[in-house]
């Protein structure tokens, strides 16, 4: 079985959603509670990920601190997606957010 690709591209140290951390924490995260960046939520993340689904998701994390890819800039002309931008198989999914539940609800209906 070919693992689903989850890549998230973004900022390193900008926030990983938003919204501020509350702490209802709703995007099912508690390792990087308040540090809110991309460079804490994306380990957590890869954690919790891992943790639901094993080796059925694999994750990358895509930094734009040194510069924009070609293909994210297209992707962004074409999608307009807000960061960080979440792919999920290659394809951007509404999320724009490091969420455990939203991001979840894409690789279940790609499973």
């Amino acid at each position: 079985m070919t693992p689903i690709s989850v890549e998230v591209i973004g900022y390193t140290y900008r926030p990983c959603g938003p919204f501020p951390c509350d702490k209802d924490r709703s995007c099912g995260l508690v390792e990087c509670f308040e540090k809110e960046t991309l460079a804490f939520a994306f380990p957590a993340l890869e954690k919790a990920l891992k943790e639901k689904y094993g080796d059925r998701v694999s994750l990358i994390l895509t930094s734009l601190d040194e510069g924009i890819p070609e293909r994210v800039v297209e992707i962004v002309k074409i999608d307009h997606p807000p960061l960080p931008i979440i792919l999920v198989n290659g394809h951007v999914v509404p999320v724009g957010a490091i969420s455990v539940p939203r991001i979840s609800e894409y690789i279940d209906a790609a499973l």
